[in-house]
Formats: C-alpha cells, structure tokens, sequence
C-alpha cells in the first residue's frame, strides 16, 4: 500500500535581513513498507520527526530525496488535534461536504446523503450536521475528523497521535472504532504514537524512531516481547 525508500527531508527556519535561513535535516535514511490492509505503528518521543514523515508522505513538506510511493487514491490523515483541525466557522455538515464538494463527483442531494451515512458509520446522530465544532465533545470532534478522512472512501489513512488528546475512556472508544472501520473499509493505516500501550492494542508491526532515523522495525509481539535497540528498552520501560 505504501513504499517509502531512503527518504531524507529537511526544514528551513530562522534567517533574517543579515542572516541566511538554515536547512535543519529532520529525517535520515527512512525506509518501510505499509501493507493492505495491516495497522503499522509509528512511535518515539516527540519531535524525532514522525509528524514529519506523515506530512512529507502526503506532500506537505517539499524538501525531501528518495523515494515515496502509495498505491491508492486520496490517501487521508486523521490529527492530534480534532479542534485545530476542524474549521470552527463552519458546520459539521458543511466540513464533511467539502472533500465531496472538492471531488467534484456528487451533486448536492449525494453528498447529504454521503455524509449522513458517514456520521451513522462513526457513531454521530445527524442532529450533528448543523452543529459548530465547539458544540462538540473532544470524542464528538475526533469522529468527525475520522469522517473527514473516510468520506472519500480512501485505502490508506494515516493517523497522528488521533487519540492522544482524549481521556483514557474515550481513546478506547477511538480505538474500537478504528477497528471497526479498518474491517469494514479494508483500511490500511499508518498510527503514529508516542505510548506503546494504545500502539499494542491496534497495531499488526511497529516502527521506531529516535532522532529522525528508524532504530528498530518488528511485530508487535516480538517488539514487546524481545526488543533490540536500548532505545526501544528505555520506551517500553517509561510504558509500564
């Protein structure tokens, strides 16, 4: 579903009237492959770079080398933080209709239908779709932001820490519900995480990061159970 080889990528920030931007490399050398249908975990402390692999996988971050491939269409991505990334001025109808409306393949009628359907699929009543994101519950608001992504029936979806923001009741609901819905749409999913516990209960194989390099890539099981690198080691004890 996805292959990504020797991919590099940097940032440029800083820089003033006297002074040049500098070019900061983020990732080094990253490679794997995501399969059809298998949930691959993607985990190490924040800012080792795996929210920059997500962008750059999606196009977002234009200074890379190597090489991405993905083969589906509309690949889709699910945020931290469903609040930021839902637009408050706007109905949740009118956030669901817009990758429709942007497809260009439905007339008006289809896409109220789509997304009706779509707030049935994660669980939201319809009294939803004249609703502003505020008027939402952090749970309310992250199925949403998953019916955002899946309304245009995208293969693979990439999750960045889509749970992390919510309570521990509500991130069991999440993850049920992306359970559910990786067997119903034979969804293939990236699920990015710095806690090794919610990437157990979801994910097929694991990928480890540490400073923008991957130290360590197994099953969940082996990882858990025999893990290799020190670093690995050192997350799985900061976990228990």
């Amino acid at each position: 579903m996805l292959e990504v080889e020797h991919l590099n990528t940097w940032y440029e920030h800083g820089g003033t009237l006297l002074s040049r931007r500098r070019r900061t490399q983020v990732l080094k050398e990253v490679s794997f492959e995501l399969h059809g249908g298998e949930v691959l975990g993607l985990v190490g402390e924040s800012g080792c770079g795996k929210s920059t692999l997500a962008k750059t996988i999606l196009g977002m971050v234009p200074d890379y080398t190597g090489e991405i491939r993905h083969y589906t269409k509309r690949p889709q991505m699910v945020f931290q933080d469903p609040f930021s990334s839902l637009n408050p001025a706007k109905t949740i109808g009118w956030i669901l209709e817009e990758p429709l409306r942007i497809y260009g393949k439905y007339d008006e009628t289809e896409r109220r239908r789509r997304v009706a359907a779509m707030l049935e699929q994660v669980g939201l009543s319809e009294e939803c779709v004249t609703r502003r994101p505020y008027q939402l519950s952090g749970g309310q608001r992250q199925r949403v932001s998953i019916a955002t992504a899946l309304i245009v029936r995208p293969k693979l979806v990439i999750a960045d820490e889509p749970v992390s923001a919510l309570d521990v009741t509500i991130q069991a609901q999440i993850l049920r519900l992306l359970a559910e819905l990786r067997k119903e749409y034979d969804l293939s999913y990236l699920f990015i995480s710095h806690d090794l516990n919610v990437v157990y209960q979801i994910c097929d194989r694991v990928i480890v990061m540490k400073k923008g390099e991957i130290v360590e890539q197994s099953t969940v099981d082996a990882l858990f159970e025999n893990p290799q690198h020190e670093y690995t080691k050192k997350l799985l004890l900061a976990a228990e």
